[in-house]
Parts: C-alpha cells; sequence; structure tokens
C-alpha cells in the first residue's frame, strides 16, 4: 500500500454480476469496522442492481471534528494519493468492466492495480479424502518435486514485507463446489474421460470439434492431463489432475489436483501443499495460501468445465449470468499444526492481528471452537479452518458438511439470478406499454419472452436437480456419548439443522419461480393482446384507406363517363356531318 502499511490478500468479490478477484486489506477493513464501533464514520446498507448488500461510508460530525485535529503532514500523505499530482484535483474511480481506474475530470486517468492478482511458487499433490475413495490406486506424491519451489523461490508479489504471523504444518487445501449432476450426466462424464475404454484418461479440452469427420483440430497448449483413479458409472468419478498452464514469468507452480466428483453435484478439488516458495511442507504462510488458493479457485473451474457437458455448461453460465469461470466456492484448509497454537478464542481477536490472518483464506471469520486440546476449528464466510493432530480424522464429517454448504452457496446465487429475471420481465413489461408508439416493441417483446421463458425452463431443471440432491444426500449419524472428539465436531457442524434449511429454502425458491412463470404468462397474454389490438387496427385502416380509395375511383369512373358521353357526341356530330357531305355534295344550314 501507498499510504498504508497494511497487508493485502486476493478476496473473490461481486461487481455488476461478475466476480472478481480484488485485492483486500483486511487489516484496512478492521480498522474502519473500529472507526464504525467508535460512531466516527456512519454506515449505510443499501442492495446493488445484483441484489447483493452494499455498504456505504460516510464521516459522521464526530469524525469530522476528529480530523480537525490530525496534522496537515499527515493530511498531505492521503491528499497526495487521492489527488492528482500537483494539483488539488480529486481523483475518481470508475470501473470499466475489467478493472477499476482512478480519473479526473480533467482526463487524466491511471489504471488500478487492485484487481490484480500475484502468484507465488508452489509444488503441490493430488489430495482426496479417504472416505471419497472407493478403491484403484493411490495418488502420486510430487514431494520429491519440492526442492523446484525452493530453487526458484520466486513470486510476483508487490509488497515485500508481508508480516507473516500465522504458519501451517502438513497443509492440504480442498475447494468444493456444486454444480447440477444427474445419473445420465455422470454417465457423460466417465464416457468423456475415457473410463470405459482399455487406455484411461489423457489430455481433455472444453473445444467443440465442429469437424468431427476432418483429420485435424485447433487446440491451445494449455491443455489439463488426467488420470483416472476409480469410478462407479452412475454415481462418482475420481482422477487426478496436472495442470499445463501458462505462469507468470520467473514463477514455478508444479500444481497437481485430486478431483472428486458425484452423482449428487458435490465437486471436491483437493492439493496437499508440498512447498510454497522456500517452506517445504512446514511453515507455510497465510500470505501465500491466500494466492495459492486464487490459482485453485480459477484451475479448478477450468479442469472441470473441460469435462463436464456443453448442457451443464450453460446451466452454469445460466446461474451465473454468463461468468461462470469465476464463480465462487467453498474453502477447507486442514492442517496438522498452526503457528501460535492457541485457544479458539485467542485467534477472535477482533481484528487485532491473528483474526485478519485468517481472513485471508476463509472470509470473515463467523466463529471458532476448541475440538479439543490440540484441535481448533474456524468458521468463515467462504470456509472452514480445521487445525490440529486429529485434523484428518474427521474427514467424513467434513466432507459431508461442504456437500450441503456448497448446495447453500449455489442457493444463494441461484435465488440472486431469481431477481435479476424479475427485473427482466419488469423491463419487458416495459417495452409491452411502449407497443402503440414503437413500430419495433412487438418483436423485441416476442423475442425476450422467448429467453425468459427459455431461462425459467432451465431454471426449473436446476432446481430439480437441487432438490433431489439434498434429499439424496446423507447425513451422517450423531455419534454416541462416549464419541468425544467426533461428537464435538458433529455438534459445532450442525449438518442436520443445514439440511433442514436448505429444505425449506428450495421450498420457498420453488414457490418464487412458480409465481414468475405465472407471470411470465400473464405478460404473454398482454403481447397477445396488443397483437391481436394491433391487427384489428391494422384491419380498420386498411378497410378505411380501401373504401376511401373505392369511393374515389367511383368519382374518378364518373368523370370519365361523362367525358367519354361528350366525345360521343362529337364523335356523332363529326360522323353525320360527313355523311351529308358525301350524299349531297353541296348543303348548307337553312336560312343562308
Amino acid at each position: 500500500m501507498q499510504v498504508f502499511d497494511y497487508d493485502y490478500a486476493p478476496t473473490s468479490q461481486l461487481i455488476l454480476n461478475r466476480r472478481v478477484w480484488v485485492n483486500v486489506s483486511h487489516e484496512g477493513q478492521s480498522d474502519v469496522e473500529f472507526l464504525r464501533e467508535e460512531e466516527l464514520i456512519c454506515a449505510l446498507h443499501v442492495s446493488s442492481r445484483s441484489y447483493k448488500p452494499v455498504l456505504c461510508y460516510q464521516i459522521s460530525d464526530r469524525g469530522r471534528e476528529l480530523v480537525r485535529h490530525i496534522s496537515r503532514r499527515e493530511k498531505s500523505v492521503v491528499d497526495n494519493f487521492a489527488h492528482l499530482r500537483g494539483s488539488r484535483e480529486l481523483l475518481k474511480i470508475a470501473w470499466d468492466g475489467d478493472s477499476y481506474w482512478l480519473q479526473s475530470s480533467s482526463g487524466y486517468r491511471r489504471k488500478s492495480t487492485v484487481t490484480e492478482t500475484e502468484d507465488v511458487s508452489y509444488v503441490s499433490s493430488a489430495y482426496i479424502p479417504q472416505c471419497l475413495r472407493y478403491g484403484g490406486r493411490p495418488t502420486i506424491s510430487n514431494a520429491h518435486r519440492a526442492h523446484e519451489s525452493g530453487i526458484a523461490a520466486c513470486d510476483n508479489i508487490r509488497d515485500h514485507d508481508l508480516d507473516q504471523i500465522i504458519t501451517l504444518n502438513s497443509v492440504s487445501v480442498i475447494v468444493a463446489e456444486y454444480i447440477p449432476f444427474g445419473a445420465n450426466q455422470m454417465v457423460q462424464l466417465n464416457n468423456n474421460v475415457g473410463a470405459n475404454e482399455l487406455i484411461q484418461g489423457g489430455l481433455v479440452s472444453p473445444v467443440i470439434d465442429d469437424d468431427a469427420a476432418g483429420m485435424t483440430v485447433d487446440l491451445s497448449p494449455e491443455l489439463t492431463s488426467v488420470e483416472l483413479l476409480d469410478y462407479t458409472l452412475t454415481n462418482h468419478l475420481n482422477l487426478e489432475a496436472s495442470i499445463n498452464f501458462a505462469e507468470s514469468p520467473g514463477v514455478v507452480q508444479v500444481e497437481t489436483f485430486g478431483i472428486s466428483l458425484n452423482a449428487e453435484g458435490t465437486c471436491f478439488y483437493g492439493m496437499q501443499i508440498e512447498a510454497a516458495m522456500e517452506k517445504i511442507k512446514d511453515q507455510i504462510s497465510l500470505d501465500h495460501l491466500a494466492r495459492i488458493l486464487v490459482d485453485v479457485q480459477q484451475d479448478s473451474s477450468a479442469i472441470v468445465d473441460s469435462l463436464l457437458t456443453q448442457y451443464q455448461r450453460n446451466l452454469l453460465n445460466l446461474i451465473y449470468t454468463g461468468d461462470a469461470p469465476n464463480r465462487n466456492k467453498v474453502n477447507l484448509l486442514i492442517a496438522n499444526e498452526i503457528t501460535p497454537h492457541l485457544t479458539a478464542e485467542e485467534y477472535m481477536d477482533k481484528g487485532e492481528c491473528y483474526e485478519n490472518e485468517i481472513r485471508q483464506v476463509i472470509g470473515d471469520t463467523k466463529a471458532a471452537y476448541d475440538i479439543s486440546e490440540h484441535d481448533v476449528l474456524v468458521f468463515g464466510a467462504h470456509g472452514l479452518l480445521l487445525v490440529g493432530p486429529h485434523a484428518r480424522h474427521y474427514e467424513p464429517l467434513l466432507c459431508a458438511y461442504l456437500q450441503f454448504t456448497t448446495i447453500d452457496t449455489f442457493v444463494q446465487n441461484f435465488f440472486s439470478r431469481m431477481w435479476i429475471l424479475n427485473d427482466d420481465m419488469e423491463t419487458t413489461h416495459g417495452i409491452i406499454e411502449s407497443i402503440d408508439i414503437d413500430p419495433t416493441a412487438l418483436g423485441r417483446t416476442r423475442d425476450r419472452i422467448y429467453k425468459l421463458s427459455t431461462e425459467i425452463i432451465h431454471l426449473d431443471e436446476i432446481l430439480s436437480y437441487v432438490r433431489e440432491a439434498i434429499e439424496v444426500m446423507e447425513v451422517p449419524p450423531q455419534p454416541k456419548e462416549h464419541a468425544g472428539l467426533w461428537r464435538s465436531l458433529y455438534e459445532r457442524l450442525e449438518i442436520s439443522g443445514l439440511r433442514t434449511q436448505l429444505a425449506r429454502r428450495t421450498n420457498d425458491v420453488k414457490k418464487n419461480l412458480r409465481s414468475t412463470n405465472l407471470s411470465l404468462g400473464v405478460l404473454k397474454e398482454r403481447v397477445n393482446v396488443a397483437s391481436t389490438a394491433r391487427t384489428v387496427q391494422l384491419r380498420e385502416s386498411h378497410l378505411e384507406q380501401n373504401t376511401k380509395h373505392l369511393c374515389e375511383l367511383e368519382a374518378t369512373n364518373s368523370d370519365t363517363v361523362h367525358s367519354l358521353q361528350i366525345v360521343q357526341v362529337i364523335l356523332a356530330g363529326m360522323i353525320a356531318f360527313s355523311v351529308l357531305d358525301r350524299l349531297t355534295r353541296h348543303w348548307g344550314v337553312q336560312g343562308e
């Protein structure tokens, strides 16, 4: 940071229906929260067009009084950052859809680096919890390559003075998400990776070959190599994936995922951190883990998108409004040891030190519990952190919990998408009102209603997958009284209650979707009425024009007949005089 000596870490934020990785200082957020507690700033909660909460800040009268006592020297540091250099022109923030810009009214413009994520060198091995395995070979370890990260020891972190307060030993990372799945999709997925072939796995790509009868296909060199571990045709698939994506110059990343997919829709992407920068296996900094998690989130989307059917990719793009590659997921970090080892209450220090560090990997902390004397569980907005010598014994409970939390995250996105759909219907209603004055409105309305109908059909399909998954997913049985640590963790996770809440929420969403479908029917009826009215209006207009035209033709015909009669009299006279001239050769008018 140029003004404040804050650490920062990448955090996924929703900006105008797009998920963007933004470098956020949790220390700065903690200081802002302190200012709110002291009533030095005011906060206003509003809702965005994406129906996500937005927090606005304004200095209070008490805060203004305090600012008066700040020295001019301290103010000048902030002023130099916030104003155009050499002037008092305030720089304003602008978003162009991809990046933030600092710009002034005079035309100055500078791109902000707040959305530029940073890379660190690391080595990982595939990791799949044993409770998700059904036979097959074990995952391959890359521990023998851990030194490659130490040799490179390269990153592009701009802050060269990171405060590494908390470190973890023997870290396993799982990133999980929910994707609409079914038995048929699972069969297709197994076929995509060649599960039924003699030689299984290989390189995969999401590219669709438009010329299947041809001899060549153009592909990017950044492909993913997958090796099948175990599968059942209609229920699950476990595989190992090696990433071959380009990295920043000098950064070495040996990136291997363990991927576990099941027919209920839960997707687990796991890795064991063998080394991060110069640290091998142990003393892994949370600052480095935060940046590794960005890679895991982004690359896992690229990997699974290569395996999914086009139908599933379309459903994801519908829910995430075309931004499915950046969809949010749930993080789970498991470590054998944490340094310093403290009680759960000591970690929750209200932003003084440790809590800010933990926020970097699991988001805003909600609660922390001592599962045992040595095991600590921390709940965050974006995941869980479980550390201690017995942490890996709890994998079955943690995986069951992740199954329901991923659906919880997906339902939140589904619900937001419903409101966006309702906004589109309101816009369509406004276009219908202008049919009488806008000649193109009727055609545009029909196109929009077709799109809305398709979206509602797909949303209904997605909701049926979600409800089926909630019914099928099993809640682990409650441990007995003497189970000790298992019972303690089971009570903290509250998996049964989470399932009940999800069932109620999906029922509510079903009602909303039914109401939306009925509203669409009203729009269709209004369009039909408007179309019929326009047709009648056009017919009446044509009839009036035709009648007027017939009257004009009748008048014209009458004049024509009169003219013809005159011409006939003249012609008759001319003929009569010609006949007389021929017969008498001499004639004249009597009296001459």
